[in-house]
């Protein structure tokens, strides 16, 4: 297949690395430049997981780098967008005029990011027709250093996948089959975004670890800070997120994250004890400003509130939700729901229940 990967971050190079060692046709863009200048200078990308350590070249026969992001997508059958989901709404604008029909645009995860560049899409007046498809996490647990290596712990054994519009889902799926063969189907793009699992785990393990990320100089949240008070906050809000999944007629597997500090559980996103794939790797001690880290401004600011947001529409109860959108408040200064993916802030508040149902499967009309 012809890819395009977008970004920079941890995701963007695992998956420009594995997917090229995969044969597919990669290029690979991103916003600052300057980052690709001192990878290309090296001339080779190096990746570290399970099966040892390889170099994979930068262009010459490997990796193609550009910085026009009208040529780096305009061959593409799938377009990966691994970047965090406060930097959707720009690149959605910039992207949108550049869309060509039946190309599948992926967004592992997306925190229902499919309708921001789907929106942007139909607000720049083309008219193509393309696949919004999101999931529940990366495809990867990774960790970059510098600008030429990336270390990959684990890779994802299965992606809960929903698509907008979801009449596209046949022909999306079928597609990301070819690059990434974990998909799984799910019903549409707000049941994908309820799969995401980092509005689960992360909130309250900054927010509970809150004293030792300030005090220490790094923390890893997943190793001592996982406690088993944590971990019973960690439950009660995702049973939250599978009770909104059942109110809204979405069905099971709901991908419990009981699951993934289990090894005795049903398989989970990446395989059965991913925990223990977090703790043994040490890539994740880190030091972690509550103020600033994508934890705070995507996972709670964006995925939690959008959870929160969903619950009151459907009238499922969010109290441990709402609760830790409220410490988080009270940490930042900020008002919840900051990053504008709520129900009302994205103008789908007030749909009723079959007229969100037509516009998942739908779209915008053109």
């Amino acid at each position: 297949m012809k890819v395009c990967v977008i970004g920079g971050g941890h995701g963007a190079y695992a998956a420009a690395a594995e997917l090229t060692e995969n044969d597919h046709h990669v290029t690979w863009w991103r916003r600052e430049q300057s980052a690709f200048d001192a990878l290309t200078s090296v001339g080779h990308l190096d990746i570290k997981d399970h099966r040892g350590e390889r170099r994979i070249p930068v262009d010459g026969g490997g990796i193609s780098v550009t910085a026009d992001l009208r040529d780096a997508v305009a061959a593409a059958d799938v377009i990966v967008i691994p970047i965090p989901a406060f930097a959707h709404d720009d690149l959605a604008t910039a992207l949108a005029p550049h869309l060509q029909d039946g190309q599948v645009v992926y967004l592992p995860p997306g925190s229902f990011g499919s309708l921001i560049f789907a929106r942007a899409l139909h607000d720049s007046g083309n008219a193509a027709d393309v696949a919004f498809a999101e999931t529940g996490t990366l495809p990867y647990l990774a960790r970059k250093y510098g600008e030429s290596r990336v270390v990959v712990s684990g890779y994802a054994t299965r992606l809960p996948t929903g698509v907008f519009p979801a009449r596209h889902t046949d022909r999306a799926l079928a597609t990301l089959a070819e690059v990434y063969p974990s998909v799984e189907r799910v019903e549409d793009a707000l049941s994908g975004a309820l799969m995401n699992a980092g509005p689960i785990i992360h909130p309250p393990l900054i927010l509970m670890n809150a004293g030792p990320l300030e005090h220490f100089p790094a923390w890893d949240i997943h190793n001592e800070g996982t406690q088993d008070s944590i971990r019973r906050v960690t439950s009660a809000l995702d049973a939250e997120r599978i009770a909104v999944r059942r109110a809204l007629g979405y069905a099971a597997p709901h991908f419990p994250l009981a699951d993934h500090y289990s090894a005795d559980g049903d398989e989970w996103m990446y395989g059965n004890a991913a925990h223990e794939k977090l703790t043994d790797s040490g890539d994740w001690r880190e030091k972690i400003d509550l103020h600033t880290h994508r934890y705070m401004t995507e996972d709670v600011e964006i995925g939690l509130a959008l959870l929160s947001s969903v619950g009151h529409w459907a009238s499922v109860p969010t109290p441990v939700a709402d609760g830790l959108l409220a410490l988080a408040g009270a940490i930042t200064g900020r008002a919840t729901g900051t990053g504008g993916r709520t129900l009302d802030a994205l103008g789908l508040s007030d749909l009723d229940r079959d007229s969100m149902s037509d516009f998942l499967r739908n779209g915008f009309s053109r």
